[in-house]
């Protein structure tokens, strides 16, 4: 337990931290998880809608510091480059 008022509400924030970054990464790994599906079933309208709703959420959450924006960019171009391979065919 701490003992140290700051202590106390250090763990406190990160309690506070964790939940929004908790439920941010779940929105993204929801969306990301959706165009990879949509991806894999060749369903090329629906696909490239998901991919763009994934990349904005992963803009967002690289934004606010919840994940780094290398890792960001990095999904973003794997959704892209899946997405213009089934494009091209």
């Amino acid at each position: 337990m701490a003992i140290k008022h700051a202590a106390a509400k250090a763990i406190r924030k990160s309690a506070k931290n964790r939940a929004f970054n908790l439920k941010v990464k779940a929105e993204f790994k929801g969306l990301v998880k959706e165009a990879r599906k949509l991806l894999v079933a060749k369903k090329i309208d629906e696909a490239k809608k998901a991919v763009m709703a994934a990349a904005k959420s992963l803009d967002k959450s690289a934004r606010k510091k919840v994940i780094t924006k290398n890792t960001a960019a990095r999904l973003k171009s794997r959704l892209m480059k899946a997405l213009n391979a089934i494009s091209k065919k």
